[in-house]
């Protein structure tokens, strides 16, 4: 206890030391969190962009992301293994990619403003497709690194992603692509993808992607990438066998 106050005496000092920007900018982070932050250079490392400044110095939220990845994986696999004690390890497993696939990520990233915290980023700044999702997981980094795993856990759980988050995950179809070839394989249905690229005058590329059955063509989609074209190609062809087979986005949660 004793070496407690002394620590939280040193740490109040030196936050007396803060400059106005960073008293600012920790207690936007404290009242996001839900419990005073301590030290302050995780967040700043969490928050900054790479660029030839901090990449001499490797500060940069990227190694703070990979270890939230892990950290966020560990936690979420935890609680989902105590919510749902009779699910099968297929539902489980596709929970938990559920809850820490990138788009979800992007999604609660982006709800949090987590863009708003960075200190690097100006006018000329570009900001990737998926900078709301490496931020979250670089912030779950920083939480682990400034606090132990059991609040670590508590704060992620209760504040920056709640239980009512995850429970809406529970029917929702993040692989329209993943989900066919699971019920092309269950069913003993060939389905083909077929990707390929078309080039257009002003030298933009885009992709486009058809999915047959046998030498029938049931969908086809064009997009700025091939992932993007499989994934809606996959997702008009879910709804066009919606219609005539039996095929659905849900998961059975007792089955063996």
């Amino acid at each position: 206890m004793r070496l407690r106050a002394y620590f939280s005496r040193f740490l109040k000092k030196k936050h007396n030391r803060l400059s106005e920007k960073d008293k600012i900018f920790k207690n936007s982070l404290s009242e996001l969190l839900g419990y005073p932050v301590n030290d302050l250079i995780f967040f700043k490392e969490a928050f900054t962009l790479k660029s030839p400044e901090t990449k001499k110095k490797n500060f940069n939220y990227e190694r703070l992301e990979f270890l939230g990845d892990a950290v966020l994986g560990c936690i979420i696999t935890s609680y989902i293994f105590q919510k749902y004690p009779n699910a099968n390890e297929g539902f489980l497993t596709q929970m938990k990619s559920k809850v820490v696939n990138r788009k979800n990520l992007n999604s609660l990233g982006e709800k949090l403003k987590l863009t708003s915290f960075l200190l690097n980023k100006d006018q000329n700044t570009t900001l990737s497709e998926n900078i709301h999702g490496n931020l979250f997981e670089a912030l779950v980094g920083a939480i682990f690194q400034d606090v132990d795993y059991d609040k670590c856990r508590d704060v992620i759980l209760g504040n920056l992603l709640t239980q009512q988050d995850i429970i809406s995950l529970e029917n929702k179809i993040i692989s329209y692509k993943g989900l066919l070839l699971e019920w092309g394989q269950k069913e003993k249905i060939n389905l083909r993808f077929e990707t390929s690229e078309e080039n257009f005058a002003n030298k933009v590329v885009h992709f486009r992607s058809s999915i047959s059955i046998g030498d029938k063509t049931i969908a086809h989609a064009s997009e700025v990438s091939k992932k993007k074209a499989e994934e809606k190609a996959a997702q008009r062809a879910f709804y066009t066998l919606q219609k005539k087979e039996n095929i659905n986005g849900e998961n059975q949660k007792n089955t063996p």
